[in-house]
């Protein structure tokens, strides 16, 4: 989608957001709870630049040069977050990072390759959620957990969530979102051409998803799940 149309769209949506008399919900925890909101956007900035780094790193380790060409192979932030998709994440409370480019062509077996290299991502986001979770786990299970631990995790939930949020939203099989190639590499190859034939009304599909609030009945289920499993006896700190 042309980049000048999805501004506009989003203008519009923040728009309608203040108008209906309520923040945005990342400025809304900055400012109601700011350590929580700097954990939360902490959060977003490592999640995002990480995930982005994966998806270079398995690409470059799969035979294909693309992104670490592009400087995509490293974990400097200023690689990866896009101005706009970082505007939309603390306007509207969604938004992406600079897409990682790969050449198809570099790989041996396009189909599984690029699945692969797309669910990297996601993965990577759900080990940085479950390694910081894992003290508080061990506290928790063996009886351990004190208050100030639980108080540094109350903090802590916030960059735990968000990187959950990101590893699920990212695993939705609509194009542009990583899920799309993921799902497209499980398929039998007879339906794979049919179903990538598809991807062009991929981003007017995930726009109409969120705008209806689609989404986020989808995300809230997993991801209070998930984070409950992270952390358990501990509600999230925004």
């Amino acid at each position: 989608m042309n980049r000048n149309i999805l501004f506009y769209l989003l203008a519009f949506i923040l728009l309608m957001s203040f108008l209906s008399g309520g923040l945005p919900p990342i400025l809304r925890t900055l400012v109601t709870q700011p350590i929580s909101g700097i954990s939360l956007i902490a959060g977003l900035i490592v999640g995002i630049s990480l995930h982005e780094f994966s998806h270079a790193l398995v690409a470059y380790r799969l035979g294909d040069p693309t992104a670490k060409l592009q400087g995509r192979l490293t974990i400097d932030p200023r690689s990866h977050l896009d101005p706009l998709g970082t505007f939309a994440l603390l306007f509207l409370g969604f938004g992406w990072g600079k897409p990682t480019p790969f050449d198809p062509f570099n790989l041996r077996n396009i189909k599984r390759d690029s699945a692969l290299i797309s669910i990297a991502g996601a993965v990577t986001n759900f080990l940085i959620a479950i390694i910081i979770s894992i003290p508080y786990l061990i506290l928790f299970h063996t009886h351990n957990l004190s208050l100030s631990a639980a108080t540094i995790y109350q903090y802590l939930s916030p960059f735990i969530w968000v990187n959950v949020i990101l590893g699920v939203f990212n695993l939705i099989p609509v194009s542009p979102l990583d899920g799309f190639k993921v799902l497209a590499g499980l398929l039998p190859r007879q339906w794979y051409e049919d179903f990538m034939s598809t991807e062009q009304f991929g981003i007017f599909i995930l726009i109409l998803l969120l705008v209806t609030g689609v989404i986020g009945r989808i995300l809230l289920p997993i991801t209070s799940t998930i984070l409950s499993l992270l952390l358990p006896g501990l509600s999230a700190g925004f």
